[in-house]
């Protein structure tokens, strides 16, 4: 698990810091740097230690997650980054460079990598809980629809005066619902401890209770 933990890694830091070159240069490839170190000590903190005291079945499980959670992450922080960008001007910036590098198709991407990526608890529910594949598929169909609502059709003609009026809203729930996935997902895949030192810390209690009875 911690090879693939660092393969992940080494592969999400490379894509941020040549993004982050691309938009700001030689600055850009320092800020980059930054944020992908951090980014990696984060994940070493909260994925690789738990990690050496379960399982392994439950390692197993844990390293779906982390496949699962860490594009719902970037989605999130996109979501988040779109909210903002409504009433700050540097968060507008950011998230037009984003709609430029996807070539103006951010949502339709969003839209179908979510679609696809509900699926797979429907497919393998012993490893992620089916519920959180629909909640994606639910989340994902709406930023499709999002994506489409520059085109001229019947069907977006139905669905776009809901976009326009309660753009916000439909976006803090958005962010609620990925929120919500994300850590539920990161707290049923990674208990503390495995189920046999859960039951040994049980039996060693109920020893000493009777201990101090005696």
């Amino acid at each position: 698990m911690s090879k693939v933990l660092d393969i992940v890694m080494a592969g999400v830091i490379s894509g941020i810091v040549a993004f982050t070159t691309s938009q700001l240069g030689v600055a850009g490839t320092v800020i980059g740097a930054v944020i992908g170190s951090m980014l990696y000590q984060l994940m070493n903190h909260f994925f690789r230690k738990p990690i050496d005291s379960v399982d392994s079945l439950r390692t197993e499980k844990v390293e779906s997650s982390v496949f699962y959670v860490f594009p719902l992450i970037i989605i999130l922080g996109i979501e988040i980054l779109y909210l903002f960008s409504s009433f700050y001007h540097t968060f507008g910036a950011i998230f037009q460079s984003l709609e430029t590098v996807t070539g103006w198709n951010l949502f339709r991407t969003i839209g179908v990598g979510l679609l696809v990526m509900g699926v797979y608890p429907l497919l393998e529910p012993d490893r992620i809980s089916p519920k959180y594949g629909l909640m994606v598929l639910a989340v994902g169909l709406v930023k499709l629809m999002a994506g489409f609502v520059d085109y001229q059709s019947s069907l977006v003609n139905l669905y776009l005066p809901v976009f326009q009026q309660f753009n916000e809203l439909i976006s803090i729930v958005l962010i609620a619902v990925l929120l919500y996935v994300i850590v539920s997902i990161i707290q049923d895949s990674m208990p503390l401890k495995s189920e046999e030192d859960q039951s040994k810390d049980f039996e060693d209690n109920s020893i000493k209770k009777d201990e101090k009875q005696d």
